[in-house]
């Protein structure tokens, strides 16, 4: 899992290759509750890049990609958008493999 420390490092994830974005933050249970999972979860799914960030941290991105509840997933290729599962609710690793799989 890359942790990015900057918007611009960010920017080049979402340029280049098949990233999965993690937007998570530490005060949240739910995402206390998928992390542990979330090695699992990029070894099952090796064609994307996994990154993790920190809604608290990067708030401006959070507001400008609609994410409001978290843990939530935005998936970009080469620039673009191909997926998302944004919500509020507790998520499951076999939820997330579904959902990654449909995006596939």
């Amino acid at each position: 899992m890359i942790i990015p420390n900057s918007y611009e490092e960010i920017a080049e994830y979402v340029e280049k290759g098949k990233n999965v974005f993690f937007f998570t933050a530490d005060w949240c249970g739910d995402c206390r509750f998928i992390k542990p999972s979330m090695p699992e979860i990029e070894a099952e799914n090796p064609e994307f890049t996994f990154v993790e960030i920190n809604r608290d941290k990067f708030m401006d991105l959070a507001i400008e990609w609609g994410i409001m509840g978290i843990p939530s997933f935005v998936v970009t290729e080469d620039g673009k958008e191909t997926g998302r599962l944004v919500n509020k609710l507790r998520k499951t690793k076999n939820e997330i493999n579904e959902f990654l799989a449909g995006v596939k």
